[in-house]
């Protein structure tokens, strides 16, 4: 059985992802596309996964997109709500003490089941976390959870732009973003292609597969066993 993912989506806690982007919304979208699979993953902070979790069901992944001390953006995903918001309070309580600017970074805002909005967070969500790439790894992994460097690809915040290696051994799934070069990676990485959506628009179309994989506990077993 194949699952149509994206693991890689923002909604509106996020300041860089467009204010439509709520958890009904989401999972609405992710439906009408045909993915079985998704997983929200907010800059620094996990307090939309809750209500995300109720909208989406069974095929949600619980994630967080931690921005380590290097500046180098690393996916955390957890087989349950509670240990990927209580893994998201960690990273959070670690950002420096600069609160978000909404007009020019963009509103940070937690929603409920309904879609309303239930508060904005204060500290920028785009700032670095105190924690090296390594740490984070290692901090996830301790957590039942497993960690995947984000966009290998990319010029910005990721392992090849920010530190000019994947540190070797570390990790055994990579994200690489489509339609972009990427350098040489181990050919026994296992490579996700997700959208990293800030617009409904942009969530992915059912074209990426994982087979037999229906849950958040799948989809972590199988990451921790490469």
């Amino acid at each position: 059985m194949k699952a149509y993912y994206d693991l890689h989506i923002h909604s509106c806690l996020s300041p860089c992802a467009q204010d439509d982007m709520t958890p009904n919304n989401i999972a609405a979208m992710a439906r009408l596309k045909g993915l079985s699979l998704i997983a929200l993953t907010d800059h620094n902070c996990g307090r939309n996964l809750p209500a995300m979790a109720a909208c989406a069901g069974e095929g949600f992944v619980p994630g967080i997109e931690v921005t380590s001390r290097e500046e180098v953006h690393v996916l955390a995903y957890f087989s349950n709500v509670d240990s990927a918001v209580s893994f998201g309070e960690l990273i959070y309580d670690s950002l420096p003490d600069i609160s978000n600017r909404p007009e020019i970074f963009g509103r940070q805002t937690v929603t409920g089941t309904d879609d309303k909005p239930r508060g904005e967070v204060e500290k920028l969500l785009l700032s670095a976390s105190a924690f090296s790439i390594e740490k984070i790894k290692n901090m996830v992994w301790s957590q039942g959870g497993c960690a995947v460097p984000a966009h290998i690809n990319r010029g910005s915040f990721s392992v090849f732009s920010n530190l000019g290696f994947l540190p070797a051994g570390l990790f055994k799934c990579v994200e690489i973003s489509s339609g972009i070069p990427c350098p040489p990676v181990d050919s026994g990485l296992f490579i996700l292609n997700s959208s990293d959506a800030h617009s409904l628009a942009d969530i992915a179309e059912p074209e990426n597969t994982l087979e037999n994989i229906k849950s958040a506990t799948d989809f972590i077993s199988f990451l921790r066993s490469l």
